[in-house]
């Protein structure tokens, strides 16, 4: 009977609180007002020019390579040597037809970037997609199972980070051949380390967290822990890092195809297109140094929006920004 009176007691005192409360936010003419975590998010970004740069960069260069087909005047593989090494429209003897001029092949400037614009960004995607997936897998495996599992997975990861990447994967392209597919499982099997030592990090900071026991304490499978209520909460870390290694397996695929180790005729990439032009990289560096700045773009827009993520997911970022601009604004 006790305990029944206690608990009214206590449910008219929260009903008093949550009325008192609410009518001095209505009377002192500040309502309720309930923000979602994606309106803060871009929000922020509109105070981020870098970010909003980078994100305006993204979008115009990803649709430019979803809709390449209908965007390039010619095919990738359309060229003849009666074309060859024409200026662009704005030098003497250029014309609209080929409006950045064609390579020492035949083939079109315009056409070639679109479509190895596209190319780049879909091996990217995959590579981000596939290394992301193992090395978070493993990462989530060795940080809260701990024990020999942690000691084989560390062990594995610290050998091949100990190898350059660069060169583990020309020597695999050489064994393996330079197709898409290959690039991709090359550029994968070099990158996955990098999304491992995040996630294993994070997750033996976090393991010890109540929300992690109290899913241990009513049994709560290991899979469905490390899943379900651990991964969620790497998302933002994890985030900025995909962005990160997107950017670096731009500047690792444009690097392998400019050195012809990349892919192979008639497949086009970034780095293929800058590497047509290299024999020609003093009397015509247009060939090379057209492609270059399309991956300095790419590149630059992905650190930019890296940056914005960082900050933005992050509230003691958010709290160091907002210092600093408060300071500046003195």
């Amino acid at each position: 009977m006790s305990n029944s009176t206690s608990n009214d007691e206590y449910s008219a005192r929260v009903r008093e609180t949550d009325d008192a409360a609410e009518q001095e936010g209505t009377l002192s003419g500040r309502p309720f007002e309930v923000r979602s975590a994606t309106g803060g998010l871009f929000r922020g970004l509109l105070s981020d020019k870098s970010g909003v740069f980078g994100l305006v960069v993204l979008a115009i260069l990803g649709l430019t390579a979803i809709f390449a087909p209908f965007l390039a005047p010619y095919g990738p593989a359309e060229g003849t040597l009666s074309s060859a090494d024409l200026p662009p429209f704005w030098s003497d003897g250029g014309s609209w037809s080929f409006v950045l001029g064609t390579d020492l092949q035949g083939y079109d400037m315009l056409s070639r970037l679109i479509y190895g614009l596209r190319t780049t960004l879909f091996i990217s995607s995959m590579v981000v997609i596939i290394a992301g997936s193992v090395g978070i897998t493993l990462g989530l495996i060795s940080g809260y199972i701990g024990g020999r599992t942690d000691r084989w997975i560390s062990g594995w990861t610290d050998v091949q980070v100990a190898f350059p990447g660069l060169l583990i994967a020309m020597i695999m392209i050489a064994v393996l051949g330079g197709s898409t597919w290959t690039l991709i499982f090359v550029l994968a099997f070099n990158g996955w380390m990098v999304f491992a030592r995040m996630t294993r990090g994070v997750v033996m900071s976090v393991k010890q967290e109540a929300y992690v026991e109290a899913a241990e304490l009513i049994g709560a499978k290991t899979t469905r822990i490390m899943f379900k209520h651990i991964l969620p909460n790497l998302t933002s870390a994890l985030l900025t890092l995909g962005v990160l290694e997107f950017a670096r397996i731009i500047l690792a695929e444009a690097t392998l195809s400019f050195l012809g180790l990349g892919l192979q005729f008639p497949d086009v990439s970034l780095g293929v297109v800058a590497n047509m032009g290299r024999d020609a990289i003093f009397s015509d560096p247009r060939l090379s140094v057209i492609p270059g700045i399309v991956v300095s773009a790419l590149v630059l827009a992905m650190n930019f929006v890296a940056s914005w993520l960082r900050v933005a997911l992050d509230p003691r970022e958010r709290d160091k920004r907002f210092a600093s601009r408060a300071v500046a604004g003195m």
